[in-house]
């Protein structure tokens, strides 16, 4: 039953984040050299870094460094920046929507895309527009994020100055935070000057990941749509009649878009913490760039209360396609 399967996760979710919190802590603390050193480097004499050291604990034996770091974590205190003495909270507060909102375009566009791209390729295989899906797919794998976001920067804005060049919303613009997602915010207040200053900064990042994600759901949905075609019950499906359009986006595509659902998942995932490259190019203020930051600075709590955030998303994310499965295709019942 889809009842105890849930429930089953559910129980493994706490192993799972304090799997990934307690690699993240031993790895962090692998890595040689001392880490005041790096979020304070104004810190020169012996007595201002024994201070330090012993107000963030880090003068205590690992073991006992380890028993306070899960402590805090049970409670839900992920700790405060050693770089800016802002509590995690606030930070992923500030940080993890304007991730998130680029991740759920981006998987928007690519799933668009791609799918439709995939269909078609299918259905005109070994014609000229396979052909050409088929080339989009793997310059779509194999040309980088930052390489095609550089390109549509100077197109689209140093040459046509159709889009900002970079940041989250026009400098200046007024707007109030209530989630900090800003396009809920801007619909909750009716600030619809900001909400279009965001849409036109959101395309070219969304852009930039959702056409090379697009190049992978292609292929995914070209290779399932290609298998499901030449089931038995897609030929029965047309010996009785129905148009090619039924079969091919009711009866087919229905049975071909589980791998498809799959992908998107992990990518979701993959983009809350690796889309560093692309908020970099952009300037976009997201997560991926403070935990780039906190990793270059050693900024112990930043990463590891990031990674462990990512971490939950990711599974739940995770945990979501697996119930979307039976919903999709009823023959998958979990038992």
């Amino acid at each position: 039953m889809t009842t105890r399967y849930l429930i089953s996760r559910l129980i493994w979710l706490p192993v799972v984040l304090w799997a990934v919190a307690s690699l993240t802590f031993v790895a962090l603390r692998l890595v040689p050299g001392n880490p005041i050193q790096s979020v304070a480097a104004q810190m020169v004499d012996a007595e201002s870094m024994a201070r330090a050291l012993e107000e963030w604990g880090l003068d205590r034996p690992i073991t006992a460094q380890y028993a306070a770091f899960l402590g805090n974590l049970v409670r839900g205190d992920l700790g405060v920046s050693m770089t800016s003495g802002v509590p995690l909270s606030r930070l992923l507060y500030e940080k993890m929507p304007p991730t998130i909102e680029l991740a759920l375009v981006a998987m928007v566009i690519s799933t668009s895309i791609g799918v439709v791209a995939g269909v078609i390729s299918a259905v005109t295989r070994r014609r000229w527009v396979d052909a050409g899906v088929r080339t989009f797919a793997v310059l779509g794998v194999s040309i980088p994020w930052f390489w095609i976001a550089i390109v549509m920067i100077v197109i689209f804005s140093v040459n046509l100055g159709w889009t900002p060049v970079s940041g989250r919303i026009k400098a200046g613009m007024p707007y109030e935070t209530i989630t900090n997602f800003m396009i809920i915010d801007c619909i909750l207040t009716g600030n619809w000057a900001a909400l279009s200053s965001f849409l036109s900064h959101l395309t070219l990042p969304a852009l930039a990941i959702g056409l090379t994600s697009a190049g992978f759901v292609a292929r995914l949905t070209r290779s399932a749509m290609l298998d499901v075609l030449r089931a038995d019950y897609v030929r029965t499906a047309r010996s009785k009649g129905l148009r090619d359009r039924r079969v091919v986006f009711w009866h087919a595509l229905r049975n071909a878009i589980i791998p498809v659902i799959t992908l998107q998942g992990l990518q979701f995932g993959a983009l809350l913490g690796g889309a560093v490259v692309t908020e970099r190019v952009f300037a976009w203020p997201g997560v991926g760039r403070m935990l780039l930051d906190g990793i270059l600075r050693r900024d112990y709590p930043v990463v590891q209360g990031t990674i462990i955030i990512v971490a939950f998303i990711y599974v739940l994310m995770n945990l979501l396609v697996d119930l979307l499965y039976p919903i999709i295709d009823p023959r998958l019942r979990y038992r």
